[in-house]
């Protein structure tokens, strides 16, 4: 099931790639700080230099390399949600600095912010609407609350004697719900369900 992590304190770093003493290298370094935003904030980069310790043409790829870092996971491979990234200083070299190293810089910056910082994983949420015959509700209802779920409501399916209830399920307590539902309902029950959100 897929899930995400979300940090949850504010956090700095400094990460770099250094550059090949034989010809062409890869110079760059990435002063990073991390802090969380409200649920469903997303991702937010601020940029802080001054003095222009970063090069202007280097910001965007610092960026891209934190929102490649942030979707690739930085904990056991989940993706990184709801944070603000700040860039507040780094370091560049006039010949071996490049588009790549900046975004390897910034990608290293992250995953150790992160891994200093206390994460939260968060567990993926569906909004699922079963409809049932009316002798089964209660069945259901009580399948539900083994799952974790919470019924939001129920209301009259435009066939007499059914019922459809509207609840809110961890994606891994669906598993194998479309089983465990026509056991439960006596092959009478069917439900649809989309992601809703993350707790």
């Amino acid at each position: 099931m897929p899930r995400c992590a979300r940090p949850s304190s504010r956090r700095s770093s400094r990460a770099g790639t250094s550059s090949s003493p034989a010809g062409h290298g890869q110079y760059a370094v990435c002063d990073l700080e991390i802090e969380p935003l409200p649920r469903g904030g997303g991702f937010e980069f601020v940029d802080k230099v001054v003095g222009g310790a970063v090069p202007r043409n280097f910001i965007p790829s610092v960026e891209k390399g934190a929102r490649s870092q942030m979707e690739k996971g930085v904990l056991v491979g989940y993706p990184l949600v709801d944070v603000r990234v700040t860039l507040f200083d780094g370091k560049a070299h006039s010949v071996d600095s490049s588009d790549m190293a900046f975004q390897t810089a910034a990608a290293m910056a992250l995953k150790e912010a992160v891994n200093e910082s206390s994460v939260a994983l968060l567990e993926p949420i569906d909004a699922v609407d079963i409809t049932v015959s009316d002798d089964f509700i209660g069945a259901v209802m009580s399948d539900l609350r083994g799952r974790r779920g919470q019924v939001l409501g129920t209301e009259r399916a435009v066939a007499s004697g059914w019922t459809v209830m509207h609840a809110k399920v961890p994606q891994t307590e669906l598993l194998r719900y479309p089983i465990d539902l026509r056991s439960v309902s006596h092959g009478t029950g069917s439900f649809t369900r989309r992601q809703l959100r993350y707790d």
